[in-house]
């Protein structure tokens, strides 16, 4: 498979499965930051480097293939094994824990000066 087909491939599924918009791999890539684990970002960006080199027709032919290939597959499976609704889910239920915790701390604190008034 061509070096910009599996990247584009895997801009796709940076787009499905995280929700990461961009006009490319390499935005998309930047934009996923630490939503990706640090050996699949550098994977990335051995992809990206070979992006650059195969435009060239001298440089392009520098570019180790099993590598890439061993790099896109990576990232793929990675992306693939993702579930988006459970990711979106996962948020919902922290974004709301922390809506209920912080609640239940302004409620305490409402009863404590309510009941120190009472006792000053």
């Amino acid at each position: 498979m061509d070096i910009h087909a599996r990247t584009d491939r895997l801009s796709r599924l940076l787009e499905e499965r995280l929700d990461i918009r961009g006009a490319g791999f390499e935005t998309k890539l930047r934009r996923a930051g630490r939503l990706l684990p640090r050996h699949l970002r550098r994977e990335g960006a051995t992809l990206i480097e070979a992006l650059k080199l195969a435009s060239h027709p001298r440089l392009g032919r520098q570019v180790d293939a099993k590598r890439l290939e061993k790099a896109a597959n990576a990232i793929e499976s990675h992306l693939l094994n993702l579930d988006a609704w459970d990711r979106r889910r996962g948020i919902a239920v922290n974004v709301s824990a922390s809506v209920f915790f912080n609640l239940f701390i302004i409620a305490a604190l409402v009863a404590g000066v309510i009941i120190w008034r009472k006792l000053v």
